[in-house]
């Protein structure tokens, strides 16, 4: 069965004072696509979507829609009258021809996919992962035949970005997403657009996942490369030409003279786009010290309202030590930072930090103190240059390698996207010599070309690093190991963010989600690999470490000089024993590793 078209755009037009998003813009969507919408920040992806959901104007061109079509548009952010139940906010979306019966059927349907204990919960009471599924609900009340999401996992903890991903695997309904979430994208998507400049038409659509999308986007600006070595040959010939004159203008030569200025136009246009600059300059500075130990946690715990946080948690940072933490919403992760810094005490342990030590950090609030200042300031607040790694660089150097352009310069902090104050922030924090880094949840609003400079500059960083963060990309590329807050006080321990599905599923916390494996042969799968094979000879390596941490003990408990010595001799022992089960665990992991590695390969 063909699919039908259900939008259709020509040539549409869009731009914000003097800020072009796209010209000429013409794509089709259709039944049964499930799209994600990707490109840099500024392309115009949440504009688009509010233009297909007719909440914003073209400036020109064409739309065109499917007769009687649905479409329902979610915002980054869900608003509701927080004095409403779920039942009332659902109940408010159904089609007014329903009858009562047919309404309390569908709400009772929509309860149990949604996973909905109480309808009766109001909304000021709901947290941004349950407001989620709110609005989710609300979509399927409309039997809605396009939902247009803009960036939905944007401050969902993992069980709930686990949990949206089902969902939308089973959705019925054709959709757009947009979002930096490349495991949301290979494992919902069927079609993936990519909105950028770079593009002859101004973006790039794949059938296929993001898997897919990576191989035809290599493919086409490798084929795109090699058109403009082969125009350039073509225009310097006729440029050669040109300059020594046709003998005669007649007809021909004149159609001549004409297409070579129109290949010098093209060849022009296709520099141009070729060489557009999609990626940010990160590159966080580390200190140079050579001390093994730059911070030491011992028992640590917190509580709050009278709910334990997390307890008896211990960490030692060292330098290159990646460690993700990661957990439910409201279990305690920004407070274990704020203790690790010194901004909250602790209710028991002591945090140690070596003198002199510096932690710098990025916090997911984003807030820049003074919104009327100019993005030139915030960039360079003593002036015309900042000092990067030693030397001096202009404000408009500093600002382009945060792909700001010189026309924005003076525009006020408070007229930025949310991607480009994070580039901000980012681009303050690295000013700064850090031996210990901190960065809380700084995936949010950032396109997937920053994000993939912000991975590999967290992988040459020479200094410790902690990072929040609930992708699940990042966290397994980056970190050497994840702690894991339950929200109960219990604290968890696992290499990866597989180790900690599958830990979640053991107890029937989420729904089965699909397998971010892949088996075909694609990158994602090749990046999964890469990540075990990391993972795995860590835990070769601790495996060592303990067994020659308790054959030293061995020999103590088994010294003549201790013999008679009955608290050592416990103390031995308990420190044994509690190397028994530490390398009981480490072994499990490691076969299970093992066994996974063997699977991929």
């Amino acid at each position: 069965m063909t699919p039908s078209t259900l939008i259709s755009t020509q040539n549409i037009h869009k731009s914000y004072s003097n800020t072009l998003l796209f010209k000429n813009l013409s794509i089709n969507i259709h039944s049964g696509e499930r799209i994600g919408l990707i490109g840099p920040n500024g392309a115009g992806k949440s504009t688009l979507l509010k233009i297909l959901a007719s909440l914003e104007q073209i400036d020109d061109g064409e739309m065109s829609f499917s007769s009687g079509i649905r479409i329902s548009y979610l915002p980054q952010a869900d608003v509701f009258d927080e004095d409403l139940s779920i039942r009332e906010i659902i109940s408010n979306h159904f089609p007014d021809h329903l009858e009562d019966w047919e309404r309390q059927k569908q709400l009772k349907d929509i309860q149990e996919q949604m996973q909905f204990t109480d309808l009766d919960k109001v909304s000021g009471t709901l947290s941004g992962g349950w407001k989620k599924r709110v609005a989710l609900a609300c979509i399927l009340a409309q039997d809605n035949d396009l939902v247009l999401l803009d960036e939905p996992t944007n401050h969902l903890d993992l069980q709930g970005i686990l949990w949206l991903e089902s969902f939308l695997q089973q959705a019925k309904f054709a959709f757009i997403l947009i979002s930096h979430d490349r495991f949301i994208l290979e494992n919902t998507c069927n079609r993936i657009m990519d909105l950028d400049r770079r593009y002859k038409q101004g973006y790039l659509k794949v059938r296929g996942n993001y898997s897919q999308f990576l191989q035809d986007q290599e493919k086409y600006l490798n084929d795109q490369r090699l058109e403009e070595a082969a125009l350039s040959n073509k225009v310097r010939r006729e440029i050669d030409w040109l300059r020594h004159g046709p003998k005669a203008r007649t007809t021909k030569a004149q159609y001549r003279v004409d297409k070579a200025y129109d290949m010098i136009d093209d060849l022009s246009e296709l520099k141009q786009r070729n060489n557009l600059q999609t990626e940010a300059g990160l590159k966080f500075e580390a200190g140079n010290r050579r001390s093994k130990k730059l911070l030491h946690a011992r028992g640590i715990s917190k509580a709050r309202g009278g709910q334990s946080l997390f307890k008896d948690l211990e960490i030692f940072l060292s330098p290159r030590m990646k460690i993700g933490i990661m957990g439910v919403n409201g279990s305690g992760k920004s407070s274990l930072i704020d203790v690790l810094r010194g901004q909250l005490e602790a209710d028991t342990g002591e945090v140690e930090v070596t003198q002199g030590v510096n932690l710098v950090t990025l916090d997911q609030s984003r807030h820049l103190p003074n919104e009327k200042l100019s993005l030139r300031h915030a960039l360079a607040p003593d002036g015309d240059t900042v000092i990067f790694h030693g030397n001096p660089l202009h404000v408009s150097a500093w600002a382009q390698k945060f792909l700001f352009q010189k026309e924005q310069l003076e525009l006020p902090i408070s007229q930025l996207s949310g991607g480009e104050r994070a580039r901000v922030l980012l681009a303050k924090i690295m000013l700064e010599t850090a031996e210990i880094l901190i960065l809380d949840e700084p995936t949010n609003d950032l396109d997937i070309p920053t994000l993939e400079v912000l991975e590999e500059s967290l992988l040459e960083f020479n200094g410790a690093l902690l990072l929040i963060t609930h992708d699940r990309y990042l966290m397994d590329r980056v970190c050497d190991e994840i702690i894991y807050l339950a929200g109960d006080g219990t604290v968890k321990v696992f290499a990866d963010t597989y180790q900690l599905t599958n830990y979640q599923k053991s107890l029937n916390i989420i729904d089965e989600p699909a397998e971010v494996r892949n088996p075909s042969n694609n990158k994602l799968r090749h990046q999964r690999l890469k990540t075990l094979r990391k993972t795995f000879n860590k835990t070769e390596r601790d495996i060592d470490k303990a067994e020659i941490a308790k054959s030293a003990l061995e020999a103590e408990l088994h010294n003549p000089e201790n013999a008679t010595d009955p608290a050592k001799l416990a103390e031995l022992s308990t420190a044994i024993k509690k190397l028994d089960i530490e390398l009981e665990s480490l072994l499990e992991n490691w076969e299970s590793q093992g066994s996974e590695i063997s699977e991929l390969e």
